[in-house]
């Protein structure tokens, strides 16, 4: 299948977060695969998931040492957007992910944040597609919209 977007899980105990970029995604009919591949356990497989993938931009979803990201990185010159997964180790995950050495970017959402890190790939991709850019627009629009609302029913 041809892909925009590959999001990527450490694990299945990531899909909740990794389901909230899905939601996103296909919200701006924005073609993705959700897959599990672990930087540790299986880097053969995730080495070349990435090097034969279509997708544009890559989405890391992963907690613990939240490597994931990084090692996505290492083996592409494509965007890549890491969301650090929350446990008992949140602020390892976190660093993990924004703490990359210069050269090898990963942008970091923050923690469980899958929706952002949806909304920030549909805006790589809006870079070169006017539809998703409208949408995006539209997107806004109805944000602006719901917390406007919300102010004017607050006292009721």
């Amino acid at each position: 299948m041809a892909v925009d977007v590959l999001v990527i899980l450490g694990s299945k105990s990531d899909a909740e977060v990794g389901k909230k970029a899905g939601s996103i995604l296909a919200e701006f009919g924005v073609e993705y695969e959700m897959v599990v591949a672990s930087a540790h356990r299986t880097p053969d497989l995730l080495r070349d998931m990435i090097r034969n993938t279509t997708a544009r931009v890559f989405i890391g979803v992963a907690g613990l040492s939240a490597a994931l990201p990084g090692t996505i990185a290492a083996h592409t010159t494509k965007p890549v957007i890491g969301v650090p997964v929350s446990g008992k180790l949140n602020l390892d995950a976190v660093l993990s992910v924004s703490q990359m050495p210069p050269g090898v970017p990963v942008a970091a959402v923050g923690l469980d944040r899958g929706e952002n890190a949806g909304i920030l790939a549909v805006e790589i991709l809006a870079l070169k597609d006017e539809r998703l850019a409208e949408k995006l627009k539209d997107h806004r629009d109805a944000m602006k919209k719901w917390v406007l609302e919300d102010s004017r029913t607050l006292g009721e």
